[in-house]
């Protein structure tokens, strides 16, 4: 379910490896050696028109939502042993946050066998899917607009990761900053819509709680 919202994510990254200068061997060991599909499209498009640092600086602000989902998992690993906080950071992407960010509070070793098994298979499905778009890349028409196929990805995140009010009220927003935002440089219509999203999802819980604590007061006050 998860790979299937992330496959026209993974055909663009082989594409734009198939049309830059970049060996396409070089770019397949990308898709492994980054993992993350909107820092590995930018430095594909910025590598050989833009400096090593200018590559850098926007991957790792294209990645500054993988910290979000660090906080968030963090509880879970500190029953976790010290091989698995090692290499489990590796496959913490988008799809892979919204899987386990569900399953925190399950028994440690259930949810270290569920986390590597999700992550192992993203991991290796993402690799077919880009080394699909390498060779079957150059045979998509250019004038399709595959500039929204990172928004295709978070739609599919959007119905798996939706669990109250206020995380809908953060799919929402972010899937619709995420979407105007989509032409801005360098891929930075992610970062801004999920900024975006977090914020809203956060404003939503503290009306939420405001609401939920007058209604209890309210309630109290009727039974005294």
């Amino acid at each position: 379910m998860v790979l299937a919202p992330a496959t026209p994510f993974g055909l663009v990254v082989g594409l734009a490896i198939s049309e830059s200068e970049m060996p396409a061997w070089l770019g397949q060991v990308g898709s492994f050696a980054v993992f993350a599909g909107a820092a590995q499209l930018t430095m594909v498009t910025l590598a050989g028109v833009s400096a090593w640092w200018a590559v850098v600086l926007a991957a790792m602000v294209i990645n500054l939502r993988h910290v979000m989902y660090s906080v968030a998992v963090a509880p879970a690993f500190t029953r976790q042993p010290a091989w698995m906080r090692f290499i489990a950071p590796t496959v913490l992407i988008d799809q892979q946050f919204a899987l386990v960010s569900q399953r925190l509070d399950h028994d440690p070793a259930a949810f270290r066998t569920y986390y590597l098994w999700a992550g192992g298979t993203l991991l290796v499905g993402w690799q077919f899917m880009t080394l699909a778009g390498i060779v079957v890349g150059p045979t998509i028409p250019t004038d399709w607009r595959l500039g929204f196929a990172p928004a295709v990805m978070f739609c599919g995140l959007v119905v798996i990761g939706v669990k109250d009010a206020a995380n809908a009220v953060a799919a929402i927003v972010g899937l619709t900053v995420g979407l105007v935002a989509i032409d801005l440089r360098d891929r930075l219509g992610i970062v801004v819509g999920a900024v975006a999203g977090v914020t809203a999802g956060y404003l939503a819980d503290l009306l939420i709680d405001r609401r939920g604590a007058g209604a209890s007061v309210s309630t109290s006050a009727v039974q005294s």
